[in-house]
């Protein structure tokens, strides 16, 4: 690509033709190495552990498919992936309505808007073990603020992980739809307000159109972040009462860490790669989301 300069002053100008290429492949390097050391590696061995049998001392053995095997006939794997799928739906509908609403709403022009919108982003500094035991302090039926035990039901457990899971990734969500809703151009806008829409109409018809691909992005990020929670079920509820809290991860890490058995633990982590790489296709295929060109929503 290149582009033309005119210098000096009019009359005697001259042209000078500067050419701006694409940036050199090393400088992604960095990033591709890191990606590779801390991502392709780790998987690649875990990959390679679900065809073996080891307890983590001494020497992986093979056992070719018995793992997986082991897998699909464990009659955990239905009821763990059945709790996993209803805790990502829930989460999906619980996060996106909110980040979407703060997300647009933070993208205009209120006053104290930056400052609330600060205030709003702490939660996602925390770490998810820090915001587990800080809930699993407030819903503790003796010394919390909620004199019931709301972990020992069912439901409670269960929607107490969308909430504490909510209230610490919403305001990352909420920064996506912000920086999505502020690409929308304003004419639109303002044509719309001379066809006398109101602010409801323009959110429906403008707004949430214009952010299809910011939500499908939010989306993919909300599916693979729903299919390895575990800090804040294992802390909050252990998988109960009983197993109705037992996702995906939670199954791999009983698997691991108190059965020892991690080649079978390692056939689990490999199964949710699987899912969720191919949730995330799924998503951008039905969405459209691969054949977007432009830089900027609804361009």
């Amino acid at each position: 690509m290149s582009s033309t300069v005119t210098s000096g002053g009019s009359g005697g100008g001259k042209t000078v033709k500067v050419r701006a290429g694409r940036p050199n492949a090393v400088w992604a390097l960095p990033a591709v190495l890191f990606f590779t050391f801390f991502a392709v590696v780790p998987m690649g061995l875990a990959f390679y552990l679900s065809f073996t049998k080891w307890d983590g001392l001494g020497d992986p053995k093979p056992v070719g498919f018995a793992n997986w095997q082991k897998l699909l006939d464990d009659p955990r794997l239905t009821q763990s992936l059945g709790i996993t799928l209803m805790l990502m739906a829930a989460s999906w509908v619980f996060q996106t309505v909110i980040s979407l609403l703060l997300g647009v709403w933070a993208a205009g022009h209120q006053r104290n808007r930056a400052i609330l919108s600060a205030i709003f982003f702490v939660p996602f500094l925390l770490s998810s073990t820090a915001i587990a035991l800080l809930f699993y302090a407030l819903l503790d039926p003796n010394f919390g603020i909620i004199r019931e035990n709301t972990l020992g039901s069912t439901s409670g457990a269960f929607l107490a992980i969308v909430f504490v899971g909510g209230w610490q990734f919403i305001p990352f969500h909420t920064l996506i739809y912000q920086g999505g809703a502020r690409q929308i151009p304003q004419v639109l806008y303002q044509a719309a307000a001379i066809d006398g829409a109101g602010r409801y109409r323009q959110f429906f018809s403008i707004t949430l159109p214009q952010l299809r691909h910011t939500i499908t992005t939010s989306t993919v990020l909300m599916v693979v972040g729903s299919l390895t929670y575990f800090e804040t079920v294992l802390i909050l509820t252990k998988g109960g009462p009983g197993t109705d809290t037992a996702i995906l991860p939670y199954l791999m890490y009983e698997a691991g860490f108190k059965s020892y058995d991690f080649g079978y633990a390692s056939a689990i982590a490999s199964f949710l790669v699987v899912a969720a790489t191919a949730l995330s296709l799924i998503l951008v295929r039905l969405t459209g989301f691969g054949g977007m060109r432009s830089t900027r929503e609804g361009m």
